[in-house]
């Protein structure tokens, strides 16, 4: 195999620009095949795009013989499935987050890219962008100091009643389809982005609770990690906050690196009391180096840009958070 053919299951909202249009622009990469179970919106979506094939039934799309790659882009509830159906054809996998509903369907993904030898990449594509590698780097090379403790403050306001009667809002606070509510569809590229800047985990817990009674799902989680090299990491997820704060902190014994995950576009260090504002580019598809290291894992020329095990260890946090 010296190209990565892809076929996307799901060509939804995040497919349009985040991640769809970047499989025609990596080297080695095209897009040749989406699946929707809306006919009238996958042939819209295969037009808009230039997409060769378009399909209604996913179990087609997957035996394809032109496609040698599956970009599960479903809601979480169908993840294990499509994922599974996949590797059964001997396809290998790029499966978005959150990897699964739960953390045993995430296990049975990566049992299953084990025992058939398939080659699964967990969408957490904020880990291969510019900016968080910078901070990878600093942390590496202990441009301040040893790692002593990190944070992250996340407040969103609530959900209106017109959000709520949009299905493209709505699904995300149905456990039923996103495993959780809004904290299972945001916090695994924070908590992902943890584990990449400081290791494995040693202790991890947390609690949740409903205060808005908006929707089914908790709308308030906190909790707290002890990584295996010390660092202590404490978190809190408000979505019925009165104000928006998008926080992490990265605290040494030299400075503090300072940034957001979801807003801004910068990195604040300060290092023995001087301070230094990085700026990086914004991405036209966030998704596009992830998206390039995932082909070169699946060509064998790189290392896998974020493991099964990987994405399967964020839900195991995400659930553990949540008190679950």
């Amino acid at each position: 195999m010296n190209k990565i053919s892809w076929g996307i299951i799901g060509c939804g909202d995040v497919t349009e620009l985040k991640s769809g249009p970047a499989f025609n622009k990596v080297s080695n990469s095209a897009l040749v095949a989406v699946m929707r179970r809306d006919a009238i919106k996958a042939a819209d979506y295969a037009r808009r795009h230039n997409v060769p094939r378009w399909y209604s039934d996913a179990e087609k799309l997957i035996n394809d013989s032109e496609v040698n790659a599956v970009y599960v882009a479903t809601p979480p509830s169908s993840h294990e499935e499509y994922t599974l159906a996949a590797f059964n054809a001997g396809k290998p996998v790029y499966v978005e987050k959150p990897m699964a509903n739960n953390y045993a369907e995430a296990c049975n993904m990566v049992n299953a890219s084990e025992e058939k030898k398939v080659k699964l990449v967990v969408a957490h594509y904020r880990r291969e962008q510019p900016r968080f590698k910078k901070v990878k780097q600093l942390i590496n090379d202990k441009a301040i100091g040893e790692i002593l403790y990190a944070r992250i403050e996340l407040s969103r306001l609530p959900l209106t009643k017109e959000e709520m009667a949009d299905p493209m809002i709505a699904w995300r606070v149905d456990p039923a389809i996103a495993g959780g509510g809004l904290f299972n569809d945001i916090s695994p590229h924070q908590l992902d982005l943890l584990y990449y800047f400081l290791g494995p985990v040693k202790k991890v817990m947390g609690t949740a609770t409903n205060q808005g009674s908006i929707y089914n799902a908790d709308d308030m989680v906190a909790g707290n990690i002890l990584f295996e090299n010390n660092v202590a990491f404490t978190g809190t997820w408000c979505f019925n906050a009165p104000a928006v704060v998008d926080v992490c902190e990265i605290t040494g014994t030299n400075g503090k690196i300072s940034f957001t995950v979801f807003s801004e576009h910068t990195i604040t260090v300060t290092i023995n009391g001087k301070t230094e504002t990085l700026t990086f580019d914004p991405l036209l598809h966030v998704q596009q180096p992830m998206i390039e290291a995932t082909v070169k894992y699946f060509l064998d020329e790189g290392p896998n840009p974020d493991s099964g095990n990987e994405g399967a260890e964020v839900m195991r946090l995400i659930e553990k958070f949540s008190g679950r």
